[in-house]
């Protein structure tokens, strides 16, 4: 054989050798590089993740009681204001008249009253007179002195005098009732008109204001909003699945977007009762001691759940839905196969905890170069190349 000849063939075994091998190590026949995790037992710190915004635990709206015209509004949106401050004053129409003429009827049943005081003073003292009187003639009749008529006129004088001073009684309490009458009168238009102030529960921040002079506002209808910004909180929603064991008193981490780079602790003060049905959310509240936060602004919420101690877990990213059922894909002599498992809590630094389906120390697949089947040879690498 000539050597051009041990050439040409050398070189097509090489072109064989290399398709074999591309085939093998390559190509459809090659087996499928996988990295792997395995079935450990121990402590698994938990926490759940949410994004929430920074809401005024102690807010106040305020809003006229009834239909009118603003008269002023002394304040504006981010004013700080105290407690008891007017901030904004309804036009009281016709109530400063009510009011005085409210005054004048209490003063004419003040008077009133010290004429039915004298009227039964006068009607008491003449009745003692006559009662006194009558003593007497009641002896002079026995003795035969007096005439019946002369007695009789007298005990006419008498009872006179009873039925006067029982009608100086009547009219005393007639004018303190309606003395009662004109000041409970008086009061009621004295909070009427202390209601066409809006004033301030609290010491705090203006953050709404919806009224201008001259506007007219209808009864209950928000004014101005004033909220507490010494106690504030993240309004957060959690996942549902998540939220179970969020507890009041849970320590939280919270991130502002407006400080990413400065952490700030929190407690979680409440967890709703009731969910979100159409995004199976719950919202909690966790506390921010950060008065000078903007109301609005969005934060990150870390809330750490207690240790749960000596579980069973494996990597997140091994846990694959396969046909409708949970499950992982495990070594099985150098093939891969799948298996169904049931899982539990999942970490946020990618741990899931394995409550049944898995022996101790059993490997099973967390990433794969691509779509794994039932029998599909794998070849274990450490890392997977991009490519």
């Amino acid at each position: 054989m000539s050597g051009q000849k041990i050439k040409l063939l050398l070189v097509g075994v090489a072109v064989l050798a290399l398709f074999v091998w591309v085939v093998m190590t390559q190509g459809p026949l090659a087996s499928v590089k996988v990295t792997v995790g395995h079935v450990q037992t121990g402590d698994l710190t938990n926490s759940v993740f949410g994004v929430g915004t920074v809401q005024a635990r102690h807010r106040h709206d305020l809003a006229p009681t009834m239909t009118g015209r603003v008269k002023n509004v002394r304040v504006d949106q981010g004013d700080v204001v105290k407690a008891g401050q007017v901030l904004a004053e309804m036009d009281p129409v016709d109530l400063d008249d009510k009011q005085a003429a409210a005054q004048r009827v209490v003063e004419r049943t003040r008077n009133a009253i010290r004429v039915a005081e004298a009227q039964l003073s006068e009607a008491q003292s003449r009745l003692k007179t006559v009662e006194a009187t009558m003593v007497r003639y009641q002896e002079l009749r026995s003795g035969g002195f007096i005439s019946k008529e002369m007695f009789d006129a007298k005990l006419h004088e008498q009872n006179a005098a009873q039925a006067a001073a029982v009608a100086a009684v009547a009219n005393l309490d007639s004018a303190r009732d309606e003395q009662a009458r004109a000041q409970a009168e008086l009061r009621g238009i004295a909070k009427t008109r202390a209601q066409t102030q809006l004033v301030s529960p609290i010491d705090g921040v203006v953050t709404l204001r919806r009224i201008e002079p001259g506007s007219t506002v209808a009864g209950g209808q928000l004014a101005l909003q004033v909220v507490d910004t010494s106690k504030l909180w993240v309004e957060t929603r959690i996942a549902q699945q998540q939220a179970g064991q969020v507890r009041d008193g849970q320590a939280a981490q919270i991130v502002l977007r407006s400080r990413p780079h400065a952490p700030l602790t929190g407690k979680v003060a409440r967890v709703d009762r009731v969910s979100d049905a159409v995004t199976e959310e719950r919202i909690v509240n966790v506390t921010l001691d950060v008065p000078d936060a903007s109301l609005g602004e969005y934060a990150e919420v870390t809330i750490a759940l207690p240790v749960m101690k000596q579980v069973r877990s494996i990597p997140s990213a091994a846990v694959k839905t396969v046909s409708g059922q949970t499950g992982v894909w495990v070594l099985q002599d150098g093939e891969v196969g799948f298996k169904p498992v049931r899982i539990g809590l999942s970490t946020l630094d990618g741990r899931s905890q394995v409550l049944d389906g898995l022996d101790d120390g059993e490997a099973v697949v967390v990433h794969s170069q691509q779509s794994l089947r039932v029998g599909l040879p794998v070849k274990v690498v450490t890392a997977l190349v991009k490519g």
